[in-house]
């Protein structure tokens, strides 16, 4: 169990899960023998949503989009998730940052790990994500919703 202390709050991680995985790769076995880097398109969605009271449930979902000469190569699409329980929740300085932004930093490096052997167990090489600034997006999310 992880704590992440606010003031006289914090944040634990009581489990963590595959809520779903997916990988295709529809032209395989052609798309392993071509010797072309593929592009790779990444996108990323946080969500949460509350369990029961001070229990909340976190989804970090990842979709990588691999293509070649505009022809599928594979497409892995992971949502992996914590449930995570605020105590003193009425003391938390921002329940929205601590859910949206410390949490998914909590469940990335898993993520990126079943991401990376996932694709490599499919024939490719492994796909290491870089590191992800979760409050960069968060920032940027509600300066978009600002506008």
């Amino acid at each position: 169990m992880k704590d992440l202390s606010t003031s006289n709050s914090a944040v634990i991680i009581s489990a963590q899960y595959i809520k779903d995985l997916s990988f295709e790769s529809p032209r395989s076995p052609y798309s392993l023998i071509t010797q072309e880097q593929p592009s790779i398109d990444i996108s990323l969605d946080i969500n949460a949503q509350t369990i029961h009271e001070g229990t909340f449930e976190v989804v970090l979902s990842i979709r990588a989009d691999a293509t070649s000469k505009d022809e599928p190569v594979f497409i892995i699409d992971l949502h992996y998730a914590g449930l995570f329980s605020i105590e003193n929740e009425d003391q938390i300085a921002d329940k929205e940052i601590a859910l949206l932004v410390h949490c998914p930093n909590i469940l990335f490096p898993y993520a990126r790990r079943i991401i990376s052997d996932t694709v490599r167990d499919g024939g490719y090489p492994p796909l290491m994500l870089a590191p992800i600034d979760f409050m960069g997006l968060y920032q940027q999310k509600k300066n978009q919703l600002a506008e």
